[in-house]
């Protein structure tokens, strides 16, 4: 195998050599805890931390007193929704608003507050993964602690009318969170003139390291604490700080930041060649937007009728290709997406999907590449299932 053609970035990207090189430091020569003040090897520490929120915060147009780190997004998603849930039920507001397509780690939040009596209201989709504003101001009650629904979505691409979300939530004095993870270093994010109140994000999304992600809380708005323990955080996330992880998210959050508008152009190109030549294939649907501005730039969606999702996986890595069928959080399991059946698909065409989400690293060459095993291997799968002849 001459090259692997990596195209799952929507689960994880490369850390790039420039983010290597500036945590590098922190491993092994600038190793002090950065709450060690009074002595040099701590304040070195700490003057890096210091130096990456300020980078961290001025990429996503915050306040440094408005970032927090934390270990992931789904550790930043935990912290705001069930924080926000717990200190509002003392206000007597048990009552979550949320869709259906979220993240698992949003999802699984709400089925852990329902057990401890909060009351969750789950906004349905269109075909192409839209929450309508109009359905979250329907659902909105005197009681209702929190809005929190996802900025683009990680399997299908779509990207949700968070602006027009948040003024609603703003209207009625409701907290709005959005899981930005999969949008933070892909499209345009301006916290002082979006309107959330919460957003989190993580590193290894924008070829960042793994193990660290940050939440930005606004001004005004404080969930209790996830994490109990030290002072860290201003004391509001207990834990040492990961200096060497989060001056790498700082440094690739610049990086993405600083050329978003060339990324943009550079990964639509691929993902328009290859919707094109999928759109092309016979008995395809794409799962997704079809309007290019509301998907996110790196996202391919399809159903192949009668070519099970994973058999398209195991043959694309046999041409060196790496791709996804859904979240990377749930690829042990054996049920089809959440995401694809709230769009409306029916099983039997969900568990038939395949996600290619490209990166900074790919070429025009691997979206070619791409196409040609595609239609080599979908025939190639249909011809052994027996579900293909009726569909023709």
């Amino acid at each position: 195998m001459s090259k692997i053609i990596y195209v799952d970035n929507a689960a994880t990207t490369p850390v790039s050599k420039p983010v290597l090189e500036a945590m590098t430091p922190y491993f092994c020569e600038q190793y002090g805890n950065p709450s060690s003040i009074f002595y040099s090897v701590g304040s070195v520490a700490g003057d890096a931390l210091a130096a990456a929120r300020e980078k961290a915060a001025r990429a996503l147009g915050c306040d440094t007193n408005e970032l927090y780190f934390t270990s992931c997004g789904s550790e930043a998603d935990n912290w705001a929704i069930k924080g926000t849930a717990r200190k509002m039920a003392q206000k007597g507001k048990k009552h979550l608003i949320t869709s259906s397509i979220e993240h698992h780690a949003v999802l699984h939040s709400m089925k852990a507050l329902e057990r401890e009596g909060f009351e969750v209201t789950y906004l349905p989709v269109d075909a192409e993964g839209f929450v309508n504003p109009a359905d979250v101001e329907a659902a909105i009650r005197p009681d209702t602690a929190l809005v929190t629904i996802m900025y683009a979505n990680n399997e299908i691409g779509t990207i949700e009318p968070i602006e027009a979300i948040g003024e609603i939530c703003k209207k009625y004095g409701v907290w709005f969170h959005t899981d930005a993870v999969q949008a933070v270093g892909a499209v345009p994010i301006d916290c002082h003139t979006l309107p959330v109140d919460m957003l989190s994000l993580s590193a290894h999304k924008f070829n960042g390291p793994k193990g660290v992600g940050a939440l930005y809380v606004r001004k005004g708005i404080l969930p209790f604490n996830f994490l109990d323990g030290g002072a860290q955080e201003r004391g509001r996330r207990a834990g040492t700080e990961n200096v060497a992880g989060i001056v790498g998210l700082a440094t690739a959050l610049d990086i993405a930041v600083g050329r978003l508008e060339e990324k943009r152009v550079q990964l639509t190109e691929m993902r328009d060649y290859v919707l094109a030549h999928i759109k092309a294939m016979p008995q395809v649907k794409i799962n997704g937007p079809l309007d290019g501005t509301r998907r996110l730039p790196n996202n391919v969606n399809a159903s192949f009728t009668a070519a099970e999702g994973e058999s398209l996986l195991l043959m694309l890595d046999m041409h060196g290709i790496c791709a996804s069928s859904g979240s990377a959080c749930a690829s042990g399991s054996l049920d089809p997406s959440h995401v694809l059946l709230a769009i409306g698909l029916p099983h039997e065409i969900a568990h038939c999907s395949l996600r290619i989400s490209f990166g900074v690293q790919n070429t025009m060459e691997d979206a070619k590449a791409i196409c040609a095993a595609l239609d080599k291997i979908v025939p190639e799968v249909r011809k052994r299932s027996p579900l293909w002849r009726p569909a023709q």
